[in-house]
């Protein structure tokens, strides 16, 4: 026989796994975080950080990682004397952020105080309530969709409101069964991270071998041919050590192969002109290394004659100007996806003349050696980089003889497969770990990781202990309450006035 509380709102039908609407075993209960009175407390905001250790470290949403653990190595500190902060065992929930991030959950493990930014709730539970364990069934009910269900949108961004957490329906095993589940979840998942991580290294690796694939082999350094030091005229511009070429080939600039451009301004003021006409244009945002993203693609007005000049056409390869350093110079190449489309002016479009350059090997070239040649001769401010259309086009490009470029790229693109292949099934791997997590918090969950004991304290004792407590707090809160008097009627006169230093003697 199972027990249940019964309390809280109803929750049938519901597809979210976190919020487990079954049986549930003997000795549980489901409740509110309300009704199990947890404390809820809200942060503080603050545009003054520092890296530098100087006061307090202020929790933010980007210290709850996806797998529910505190981060501190990107730490703020902040100079604040209130007392808002969250301590052992305190549950961090973050309740402001993308939508697809509110609801991230951590277990507070410091031994010190710590600040936490208004976009950030501490909960503590009741005792009999195990802090852990609800930081573990909160953040799995975010991975499994609950809080996205019950989001209050605003301008590029969402938030979970104080009445809707509290709202929020929660089972609770017996007290010692929480140890067990904790426990045994603590031991589980660190096999699961571990296995995480070295996946996660094994893609990076990927990843990387497919730059070095692509990258290399556009000079024409995978088939072990030789190669020797060619000679390119110098510019103003910092080239570093360019790499030998094979017999045949030559060093370039880019602005001599190819018809580079910058892209369009948007103008707010003009958008609403009638001779302009709209087109959809690209944003750095959509041109990644070796990719072009296009779920979501901007329109803009422009007059008809930009909107030609600038259209892009298959084969051209586009080069972001600037954006973070991250951004600075990588590229891929457009394959007309989209008719009557131009980009902006944050992305370059480089056009390769009379042939004389297979665009795939362009590319390639762009997001290896281009990359670093773009990060040492652009310009660097805080968290922004740049490069000017003038020195984009005194990018160095090897130049293979037209004869052997068909087979150069045939030859990179089979090891790129490999590359591929295997990078595949590495992320299979990833994705299997992934669904061993979530598993593992179902089971803990819906009472199938650890074995029930009959002698364990039900959950509802504690429920009946949380309400006779509330109804004694609610007892003495009435009898402190101060009696409301009413003030006696003021004396009736004649309504004549009274005179000057009689108004003591009146009868009170």
């Amino acid at each position: 026989m199972t027990t249940d509380s019964g309390v809280g709102p109803e929750l049938e039908g519901s597809d979210f796994e976190g919020n487990v609407t079954g049986e549930l075993p003997s000795g549980w209960v489901r409740a509110t975080l309300g009704e199990l009175g947890v404390e809820v407390q809200p942060g503080f905001a603050s545009g003054k950080h520092n890296r530098d250790g100087v006061g307090i470290l202020h929790l933010r949403p980007m210290n709850i990682t996806r797998n529910g653990v505190l981060d501190t190595l990107d730490a703020r500190y902040v100079v604040d004397d209130s007392d808002r902060r969250v301590e052992l065992g305190d549950v961090l929930f973050n309740n402001t952020n993308s939508p697809a991030l509110v609801g991230k959950t951590a277990w507070v493990g410091s031994a010190e105080p710590l600040a936490f930014s208004n976009h950030m709730t501490r909960l503590r539970g009741p005792e009999g309530l195990e802090g852990k364990f609800l930081a573990a069934q909160l953040h799995h009910m975010w991975a499994t969709g609950y809080f996205k269900s019950i989001l209050n949108n605003h301008v590029n961004q969402a938030s979970v409101s104080r009445k809707a957490l509290l709202d929020t329906v929660i089972v609770v095993p017996p007290i010692t069964e929480q140890h067990r589940i904790v426990a045994k979840l603590d031991d589980q998942l660190a096999h699961v991270e571990a296995g995480e991580t070295a996946v996660k290294a094994a893609l990076v690796a990927s990843t990387i071998l497919k730059n070095q694939i692509t990258g290399v082999g556009a000079f024409g350094g995978l088939d072990g041919v030789e190669r020797f030091p060619c000679p390119l005229e110098p510019a103003d511009v910092d080239d570093g050590e360019l790499p030998d070429l094979p017999i045949g080939w030559r060093w370039a600039r880019l602005g001599e192969i190819a018809d580079v451009v910058g892209g369009v301004t948007k103008d707010s003021k003009k958008q609403s002109d009638p001779e302009y006409i709209e087109v959809p244009y690209l944003r750095v945002a959509n041109v990644q290394r070796g990719r072009i993203v296009l779920d979501r693609v901007e329109k803009i007005r422009v007059p008809p004659k930009k909107a030609q000049s600038l259209k892009l056409e298959t084969g051209d390869v586009l080069l972001n100007e600037g954006g973070d350093r991250d951004k600075l110079g990588r590229g891929w190449i457009w394959e007309g996806q989209i008719k009557n489309c131009i980009h902006q002016n944050h992305v370059f479009r480089a056009r390769v003349t009379g042939h004389v350059l297979d665009p795939r090997l362009l590319a390639w070239h762009a997001n290896a050696f281009g990359k670093n040649w773009c990060d040492r001769n652009g310009k660097q401010t805080v968290n922004l980089a740049s490069i000017s259309l003038r020195r984009i086009k005194l990018m160095p490009v090897p130049l293979p003889p037209e004869s052997v470029q068909a087979d150069l790229v045939k030859s990179i693109e089979r090891r790129l497969a490999k590359a591929e292949a295997a990078q595949q099934v590495t992320q299979g791997v990833h994705e299997q770990g992934m669904n061993l997590r979530n598993a593992l918090l179902h089971a803990a969950f819906t009472g199938c990781l650890v074995p029930q004991n009959p002698d364990d304290e039900p959950a509802s004792v504690l429920l009946d202990r949380i309400r006779a407590q509330r109804a004694v707090d609610a007892k003495s809160a009435r009898r402190k309450r101060t009696p409301r008097t009413t003030p006696p009627a003021a004396a009736q006169t004649s309504g004549r006035p009274v005179p000057p230093g009689t108004q003591e003697a009146l009868p009170l």
